[in-house]
């Protein structure tokens, strides 16, 4: 028993990180639909901005503390933000009239530039770098549990982004705007929305929460580096497919799901050495059998 509910805490805090990335995915693809590659990027340049700003922010304020790590939270989520946005201006708002599959290999390609341009020695370089402990971390002992205070802290970061983004979405003007265009660009510019000032609003919050997806995952991970992204980001997009990608609450359940699945293959003996395929089986089996996902509706597409 116990060993079921330690793993059910560790996929729990694995799973809200998975939910934080795969919330930028869906929310793009809810937009634009298409898939921006590039996404898992944004959160290695989030954990790379909180590496650079620790030593900034500990001169005025001392680390490990929360304060401190709030506001190295903060800054980077802007800084991301502002990243994205630039993403989305050069890179894909060219090109919204184009083929989307022509959109679809930008990506790829924005996200290929990132992460060889950072593993260049003048910029990030390609060896792995220690990040800086923004947290005390304590483990809590429950009977034969241990939770860390790190899990805790991703877990309650993920629940309080989610509701925040919920009641943007759903409760505000902004959000109602990006529904609006979620469901056709065209009517909703007739109704006189600024569609590139939506859309620019719609990369900048997803990535923003990639950032604070980025340092929750280095500071559970033994190091960062340019490629760092890479696994996570691909893990979040099968989370945000097998949710119903388009759909928010559905990118969260995909990501806590895919979460668990992976913890449990992994403490799990003679499955432990298939943890890593299992995401990409799971991708197979969702698009074999239900491609719209768990909570997404099936939409026909004109071509």
């Amino acid at each position: 028993m116990d060993w079921f509910l330690q793993q059910l805490i560790n996929g729990l805090a694995l799973g809200s990180i998975y939910a934080l990335i795969a919330l930028g995915y869906t929310m793009v693809y809810g937009v634009l639909r298409f898939i921006n590659f590039a996404h898992s990027d944004v959160l290695m340049l989030g954990a790379f901005s909180a590496y650079f700003l620790a030593p900034a922010v500990e001169k005025i304020i001392p680390l490990p503390s929360i304060a401190g790590a709030l506001i190295i939270v903060l800054l980077s989520a802007v800084i991301c933000a502002g990243i994205g946005m630039l993403i989305e201006f050069l890179a894909y708002r060219p090109l919204r009239s184009r083929p989307k599959l022509t959109v679809l290999i930008t990506a790829i390609g924005v996200s290929l530039f990132i992460e060889f341009t950072c593993q260049h020695p003048a910029v990030l370089g390609a060896d792995t770098k220690s990040f800086p402990r923004l947290l005390v971390e304590n483990d809590l002992h429950l009977g034969g549990l241990v939770i860390g205070s790190n899990d805790l802290v991703i877990v309650a970061t993920t629940l309080l982004l989610l509701a925040g983004l919920w009641f943007i979405v759903q409760h505000t003007k902004t959000g109602t705007a990006m529904r609006a265009v979620s469901f056709n660009q065209q009517a909703a510019a007739l109704m006189g929305i600024n569609i590139n000032r939506i859309i620019a609003f719609t990369f900048g919050l997803g990535s923003a929460l990639a950032a604070v997806a980025g340092i929750l995952y280095a500071m559970k991970a033994p190091g960062i580096d340019p490629l760092m992204g890479v696994q996570p980001g691909l893990r979040a997009f099968v989370a945000a497919v097998l949710g119903g990608i388009g759909n928010l609450p559905g990118a969260a359940l995909g990501g806590l799901l895919l979460g668990l699945l992976e913890t449990y293959a992994g403490g799990t003996p003679g499955l432990s050495n298939y943890r890593d395929g299992i995401a990409f089986a799971i991708l197979i089996l969702i698009l074999l059998f239900k491609p719209a996902g768990l909570l997404g509706k099936a939409t026909v597409e004109k071509v």
